[in-house]
C-alpha cells in the first residue's frame, strides 16, 4: 500500500483547509485498509491521533478537533480526505495518513496500529 498525502499549507486562524491521501496498491474496504486514519505532530511534540474512518461510515475523532474536523473517503478515486475547518494556531502539524490491516475499533488511536503510513503534509495557522 502506498499513501501520498497532500493540501498542507500555510492559512490563518478560523481558515478552512482539506488534506487528500490517495492510495495505491488495495483499495478502501479492502481487508489491509478497513479503517484509515490520520495523526498530526506538532513541533517538539509527539505524535498524536487526529481522526479515523471505517470504510462502512464509521468515524472517530480526538476530542481537540471534534465538530471542526471531518474525515471523509472517496472511494471511487480510492481517496480519504481531512476537511479542517475553524484552524487554530494549536492545530499546526505535519499531518500523516495511515492505514493497516490490524486497525480495529479498539485500537484506531494508537500508531502502532497502522502499518502504511503517508509522508506527512505541513499544516500551519497563523494567528
Amino acid at each position: 500500500v502506498q499513501l501520498q498525502a497532500s493540501g498542507g499549507g500555510l492559512v490563518q486562524a478560523g481558515d478552512s483547509l482539506r488534506l487528500s491521501c490517495a492510495a495505491s496498491g488495495r483499495t478502501f474496504g479492502n481487508s489491509y485498509m478497513r479503517w484509515s486514519g490520520w495523526f498530526r505532530q506538532a513541533p517538539g511534540k509527539e505524535r498524536e491521533f487526529v481522526a479515523a474512518r471505517k470504510w462502512s461510515g464509521s468515524s472517530l475523532y480526538a476530542d481537540s478537533v471534534r465538530g471542526r474536523f471531518t474525515i471523509s473517503t472517496d472511494n471511487a478515486k480510492n481517496t480519504m480526505y481531512l476537511q479542517m475547518n475553524s484552524l487554530k494556531p494549536e492545530d499546526t502539524a505535519v499531518y500523516y495518513c495511515a492505514v493497516g490491516p490490524s486497525v480495529i475499533q479498539s485500537n484506531v488511536a494508537s500508531q502502532s496500529a497502522y502499518a502504511y503510513w503517508g509522508q506527512g503534509t505541513l499544516v500551519t495557522v497563523s494567528s
